[in-house]
């Protein structure tokens, strides 16, 4: 193999590599976002013409932020959407994939918490250098139901509360410890 073969082979894989990791990013982006109920970052994740299917439910890409928030506020006091098992096919300038979900959903009664296994089947597009969802469907494997009485224990007393907003710690830059009187706590 020549220099110039070799450099051709590894220019190639580093490539499908970067665009690999920016499809799992703009995925793992669009669930935090979804948890932080940050409309701007979730719409960042879609292309303007995306779908979304979750159920019977489908929804357009514009209107998919705000419609998605509303479900989770109607319902719930938090959640936490897991990407865990993730494979990646890339073609060109689409990519195809399925990238498994855990759900976690706490009510608002404050009692029940849920866990929902399944998968997000998404069809991606490189779109003006930028990996985005165009369409999403959501399958459900499993569902778990839970006590969530151990969340207002002394054993979690003092844990930081993760919040629907920016207000999130996680937006804080920089990153520091702060007493345990300061910040939205259990």
């Amino acid at each position: 193999m020549t220099t110039e073969q070799e450099m051709a082979e590894l220019k190639a894989t580093v490539r499908h590599l970067k665009d690999r990791q920016e499809i799992l990013d703009c995925i793992q982006r669009e669930s935090r976002a979804r948890d932080r109920q940050d409309v701007e970052m979730i719409a960042g994740c879609w292309a303007p013409d995306g779908v979304d299917e979750h159920g019977a439910v489908v929804t357009r890409a514009p209107e998919y932020p705000e419609s998605a928030n509303a479900g989770h506020r109607g319902a719930f006091i938090s959640t936490s959407h897991n990407i865990t098992n993730h494979l990646c096919e890339i073609a060109g300038e689409t990519a195809y994939c399925e990238s498994y979900v855990i759900g976690a959903l706490f009510w608002k009664d404050g009692k029940r918490t849920s866990l929902g296994f399944g998968r997000y089947l998404d069809q991606l597009e490189r779109r003006d250098g930028k990996w985005l969802i165009v369409i999403r469907r959501c399958t459900i494997e499993a569902t778990l139901d839970g006590d969530a009485s151990w969340i207002h224990s002394e054993a979690i007393k003092g844990f930081l509360k993760g919040l629907w907003s920016k207000e999130d710690p996680s937006y804080e830059r920089p990153i520091a410890w702060k007493p345990k009187n300061e910040g939205v706590r259990w």
